[in-house]
């Protein structure tokens, strides 16, 4: 493990040290096939001679010398004021409340504070809406309706800090989306991990409307 100092993981964390996972050795590839500036990146020779590649995965060694991957460079994001926001971090956390079928948190770096799409199982909604005398057309209709809107984002809150996540790290705005994300639709994994980077675009407008 190799100390992150600006995501806050380090060597020498207690009581398991903390930090970015390289792997070295023989077995390591030359790099990545015609693309010098990626290579350049992600692999580094020690004064050993020792070849390493950078994963881009944080990871904690325990005591009985086990490593676990906590998290991933890539989806910790700075915001305007210097914080770093962990996005599966957050998300893991989210997701405990009852109203989330699945969550993705978004951090502009130019903005003090993040937001989140949630799609909320429609059963545990519509419950709520029916024991307190919402009315509503449908499911869509619903998630559009300002105090569903507030029901869910106090769930959102009494999660994380159930989970001590700062205060920034909890998503200041959100938006209900009626629509389940599925493998099908391309905006997840067949493992169900999100495809960040499919829904940032899909939803872009969503996410500009939540940092007006």
């Amino acid at each position: 493990l190799i100390s992150w100092e600006e995501g806050g993981y380090r060597i020498s964390d207690s009581p398991m040290p903390r930090g970015e996972v390289v792997i070295g050795g023989h077995s390591i590839t030359k790099g990545y096939f015609n693309n010098e500036a990626k290579t350049n990146e992600v692999y580094k020779v020690d004064e050993r001679g020792i070849r390493w590649f950078y994963t881009g995965d944080i990871g904690q060694f325990h005591p009985d010398g086990c490593v676990e991957i906590i998290d991933r460079k890539k989806d910790i994001v700075k915001l305007q004021h210097g914080e770093y926001v962990s996005l599966g971090k957050v998300e893991s956390a989210l997701q405990t409340s009852n109203y989330v079928d699945n969550i993705m948190v978004y951090a502009d770096p130019f903005h003090s504070y993040c937001v989140a799409l949630v799609v909320p199982p429609h059963q545990a909604l519509e419950k709520w809406a029916q024991n307190s005398g919402i009315s509503y057309k449908d499911i869509e209709e619903l998630c559009h309706n300002d105090q569903a809107i507030k029901e869910v984002q106090q769930s959102l809150s009494k999660a994380a800090k159930a989970a001590r996540l700062e205060k920034f790290e909890i998503p200041a705005k959100i938006i209900l989306l009626p629509e389940p994300w599925t493998p099908e639709s391309g905006l997840v994994t067949a493992a169900l991990k999100l495809k960040r980077e499919q829904l940032k675009a899909k939803f872009k407008d969503d996410l500009n409307k939540l940092y007006q």
